[in-house]
């Protein structure tokens, strides 16, 4: 696995909820390239919780959206946007069992088009929930417009 290097991190202004590195209160997510799949592992605190030590749903669907988002800037060399975000919640992740896994691949593509599958694992490597994220993406000069010009690997 190698790390993909963050295209906006030195981008004024840029304060991802999900990703910015210098976001006081975000997530701080950070990604890597495993074969055909964008991967992250995360660590949740007592302060990302719903109920006592069960990891909030809101927090889980911004992991899987920011996942699928980071694989069209990775895979697509592109960015865009969230259309459709389905999720299917079948066991807790606690807030107390280690680094949640969050592993995201292209499943399908229909003209600008993007079905990403993801799924997110916990600390014991448990399936707990699946999400389909479908991404609208945009072309070069509109994601020009918005600073990307590509997305690469650390050395």
């Amino acid at each position: 696995m190698k790390r993909i290097k963050n295209p906006w991190a030195d981008k004024e202004g840029y304060d991802c909820f999900g990703c910015a590195p210098g976001n006081p209160i975000g997530l701080k997510m950070q990604f890597y390239e495993d074969g055909d799949e964008v991967v992250s592992t995360w660590k949740p605190g007592t302060h990302h919780q719903g109920w006592i030590d069960t990891l909030h749903g809101g927090i889980i669907a911004t992991l899987v959206d920011e996942t699928a988002a980071w694989v069209i800037t990775r895979k697509m060399q592109t960015t865009g946007m969230t259309i459709r975000l389905n999720m299917q919640y079948r066991r807790p992740i606690m807030t107390n069992a280690g680094c949640v896994t969050v592993r995201a691949r292209i499943d399908k593509k229909m003209r600008n088009f993007v079905t990403i599958a993801v799924d997110v694992l916990d600390g014991e490597e448990k399936v707990c929930v699946q999400g389909e994220v479908v991404y609208c993406t945009f072309g070069p000069d509109r994601a020009r417009e918005m600073g990307f010009l590509g997305c690469e690997l650390e050395d």
